[in-house]
């Protein structure tokens, strides 16, 4: 069995949203409930948090914008930059101790001490922008922890995987111009859905033009879709890439039960993906995933596939699928350099 690191930290639920927000500390309470009724928690090694320094912040975020977040949660405002980027006096600090978090887990993971870790966050961040705040996120946990693996552990080739409902516009925009940073984003069509970016064109620039790669899903795509775009698009570019290090940006809400979308996934989808990602990590980088919570609203949804994510780690049960199982695998670079400015629906 492999050694699974959990980052897990009470002091997340003290980011207070309001009691009608979708991102509320029930969402971690309902993960911490579904990894104790599986038995997992003493399997699990506990990564301990500490605040992220204002150096590692400063490699996503603009001076200005930490210190207009800080001054907010000081002066006792209710949200920054926009309404549903809800703050209270202690969101500063929490989400320092978040973007912590997240470069703990892949510490442990490039000193050896795991082989893999899940970081249950909060507030999250692939929506956060340079300079501002968007949609529930203050600071980039994701594109931070990217960061770190580059400047403090050397790595040449780090592959970001993002399976919100919702493309990470912050992510992107962080990475867009550097090549060593791979992002890649399966999320519901923007033309119907928050934030409004994520069209196949956009691929990146100049020198890192297709170390971008976006699958936009047309609404009420399924489990089937979503594993042909994975098999035909995602597989390659991981194949082609080859990364060093592959961080995850988790969303459970384009689940067919989840409030804020309309994509139809099932649990199988997520089971089918997590293998799969699971088999390409010890194909290329010796396992090495950390695994950065980012939406999910249906909590009974979300503490059941984060438990079924994290028993994947812990069992390291990857899913080794021919590469034209769904049919010969389009020229994904090709594709991306070629694409108009509509969205491409991938069936």
């Amino acid at each position: 069995m492999r050694r699974t690191g959990l980052v897990a930290d009470e002091r997340f639920l003290r980011h207070d949203t309001g009691p009608t927000h979708p991102e509320r500390p029930d969402r971690l309470r309902a993960i911490s409930a579904a990894l104790a009724e599986g038995g997992l928690v003493d399997e699990l090694v506990r990564i301990p948090v500490e605040p992220a320094s204002m150096h590692w912040i400063e490699t996503v975020h603009h001076p200005a914008y930490i210190e207009r977040l800080r001054q907010a949660c000081a002066d006792g405002r209710r949200f920054i930059d926009v309404a549903d980027s809800a703050i209270c006096p202690e969101t500063f600090e929490i989400a320092l101790l978040a973007a912590g978090g997240s470069l703990a887990a892949v510490d442990a993971v490039m000193q050896g001490r795991i082989n893999n870790a899940f970081c249950a966050l909060r507030p999250p961040g692939h929506h956060a922008e340079h300079d501002r705040s968007m949609g529930f996120c203050m600071f980039n946990n994701t594109a931070i922890a990217a960061q770190f693996l580059r400047q403090q552990h050397g790595l040449e080739k780090v592959f970001i995987l993002d399976w919100d409902v919702h493309h990470g516009n912050g992510t992107q925009h962080t990475f867009e111009h550097d090549p060593h940073v791979f992002y890649c984003s399966i999320h519901e069509d923007p033309q119907y859905c928050y934030p409004g970016t994520g069209f196949a064109w956009e691929a990146g620039h100049g020198e890192s033009r297709g170390t971008t790669l976006n699958l936009p899903l047309a609404p009420h795509t399924g489990d089937n879709e979503v594993r042909m775009a994975f098999e035909q698009s995602v597989v390659p570019a991981i194949r082609t890439y080859a990364p060093d290090f592959i961080l995850i940006s988790a969303g459970y809400d384009a689940h067919q039960d989840d409030p804020l979308a309309t994509l139809d996934w099932t649990d199988a989808a997520y089971d089918w993906i997590d293998r799969r990602t699971l088999a390409l990590a010890q194909e290329f980088c010796d396992g090495r995933i950390v695994t950065l919570l980012e939406g999910g609203y249906n909590l009974d949804v979300l503490g059941r596939c984060v438990r079924a994510h994290v028993e994947l780690l812990l069992r390291g049960e990857g899913l080794h699928v021919g590469e034209t199982q769904f049919g010969a695998a389009p020229d994904w670079r090709e594709a991306a350099k070629d694409a108009s400015s509509e969205s491409i629906w991938w069936w």
